[in-house]
């Protein structure tokens, strides 16, 4: 079945208003009891809604790590649905942020960049978005923390997004760096344990303001309550106890093979051209490749006691069983694997994040396998929240597989990186094209970790044709502003362009 069109009509945002408060609650719940899950609550649902940083799919219900840690993620996991192949659309903060929030790829809005923000460019404009369609609603709307990229919402456009606009505190960071990397250092690029006491780490203040939030929303509306948590994003700093959690000489290491890019298609250096993050060759050379894998662990079991907290406020407010919860991460991360370590890639390491719903009408210690994305958390929010569904979103709601984890699913998972380069990923299959047209294709039951690139030859022709027919029709050039991690390509002259500069195609990648 071919995929439908992407082009949609954007619906004024004053209609939505009037739609929401006339309709919103007056909409049943249609389905009836599920099996084994959650009942519904007369009354709308409220959202605790929590994001994280650059989490991959080290969490101990994902088992992307044998040795991590991760209590209350499992625990919230286990009275709800995981998504086990849910994946981001794009591999980049920015990008990936706007794109759950306004419901549009970002090969339709032009947003590929650290840069511009939501309310910057004619894209998204006057997009209504996830939050502002809540706060519409009538919905007490709160956030914290990174829930948009930072500082992408400038004050002015704030209040039409959330009610309350809580702390967006920062890492505290050392007077020294722990890690020396060579060349200019970006200050985000060290780890270590720091501060002494967890109450000085900025997830812990997240924490603080969101639970504060949850104890004093008001009782006589439904809120949806944001809180975006920091950390595993560098710097990865946690105290002390977190790294005792994983002593370096029983630490395990992510697999690494050696000659990983020796079948990958040269266009796929681009995409993470030149970066703070460092190479592995880099991190070996220094001895800080085990003390980065270490820091990382540290720094998501410290964040995941922070969700336990948000939890705990939650079961004390005494409106837990009225409240859908959901958790997400904007993108996973490298930890050498394919010689890099960072984001800014279309493999699964880069792709692949946690999303977990948990609460009323949701089934209880479930696991899906079908491909799910964070564009498709818009639509599913509508409808768990029993408001009017949209006809410009480009995700599809997860209630079905919410109510039975082994409904079926026709779409497939679509990450983009910059124009022209597509990523997609289905049950089984991988399959990637570049913008000069190079492919990769990888049989993930087979190779998990994408060892083995399948593209060439005919062998795999009709496996590559079927996944084609998924790429975004609608393509578009970056935004004016785009700024960050930005490359494109000229297809008549073969130009490569990262950041600005053209590409020496024949030079080696880059360091660091």
């Amino acid at each position: 079945m071919r995929p439908a069109s992407h082009s949609h009509p954007v619906p004024s945002r004053r209609l939505f208003a009037g739609l929401l408060l006339l309709l919103g609650a007056a909409l049943p719940l249609l389905a009836g009891p599920v099996p084994g899950a959650a009942q519904a609550a007369p009354s709308r649902p409220n959202v605790l809604f929590i994001a994280i940083d650059d989490q991959n799919d080290w969490i101990g219900c994902m088992q992307g790590h044998p040795q991590v840690r991760t209590p209350h993620i499992d625990r919230l996991a286990a009275r709800g649905t995981l998504f086990t192949n849910a994946h981001c659309q794009a591999p980049l903060c920015n990008p990936s942020r706007n794109s759950l929030l306004t419901g549009l790829r970002p090969s339709t809005t032009g947003i590929y960049g650290l840069a511009p923000g939501v309310r910057e460019n004619d894209a998204t404009r006057e997009r209504v978005t996830l939050p502002q369609t809540f706060t519409e609603a009538g919905y007490h709307t709160f956030t914290c923390g990174k829930i948009y990229h930072d500082g992408s919402v400038k004050p002015k456009d704030q209040p039409r997004e959330f009610n309350v606009w809580g702390t967006s505190v920062g890492m505290p960071k050392p007077a020294r760096t722990f890690v020396k990397l060579p060349g200019d250092q970006h200050p985000a690029m060290d780890w270590g344990p720091y501060p002494e006491r967890d109450e000085e780490n900025a997830d812990w203040k997240i924490a603080d303001a969101a639970a504060e939030q949850l104890r004093t929303a008001p009782k006589d509306r439904p809120f949806f309550i944001a809180a975006g948590f920091r950390l595993p994003h560098v710097p990865c700093f946690a105290s002390q106890k977190w790294f005792d959690l994983y002593p370096d000489t029983t630490l395990k290491m992510p697999p690494v093979k050696e000659d990983d890019r020796a079948d990958l298609p040269r266009f796929a250096d681009y995409l993470h051209w030149q970066l703070p993050e460092p190479r592995l060759k880099t991190l070996r050379d220094i001895g800080e490749w085990r003390s980065l894998v270490r820091a990382y662990l540290a720094t998501i079991s410290f964040m995941d006691s922070q969700v336990g907290r948000l939890l705990e406020a939650l079961e004390a407010s005494g409106r837990a069983e009225n409240t859908v919860v959901v958790l997400w991460s904007d993108h996973g991360w490298h930890l050498g694997e394919k010689g890099i370590t960072g984001k800014n890639t279309l493999w699964d390491r880069s792709t692949r994040v946690p999303l977990l719903l948990a609460g009323p009408g949701i089934s209880r210690n479930a696991r899906c396998g079908r491909p799910a994305e964070l564009l498709d958390l818009y639509p599913t929010l509508l409808e768990l929240a029993r408001l009017p569904a949209r006809s410009d979103l480009e995700g599809h709601s997860l209630v079905p597989q919410l109510r039975d984890a082994r409904a079926a699913r026709k779409w497939p998972a679509i990450t983009t990186h910059n124009q022209g380069n597509h990523a997609v990923r289905t049950e089984r299959w991988r399959y990637i094209r570049y913008a000069d047209g190079s492919e990769e294709l990888y049989d993930m039951e087979k190779d998990p970790n994408e060892w083995t690139n399948l593209a060439r030859g005919r062998r795999h022709a009709s496996v590559k044709a079927s996944l084609k027919q998924w790429l975004p029709k609608v393509d578009r050039p970056p935004v004016p502003g785009s700024a960050h991690r930005v490359l494109t390509y000229d297809s008549a002259t073969g130009e490569v362009v990262w950041e600005g500069k053209p590409v020496d195609r024949s030079a080696p990648l880059p360091g660091p």
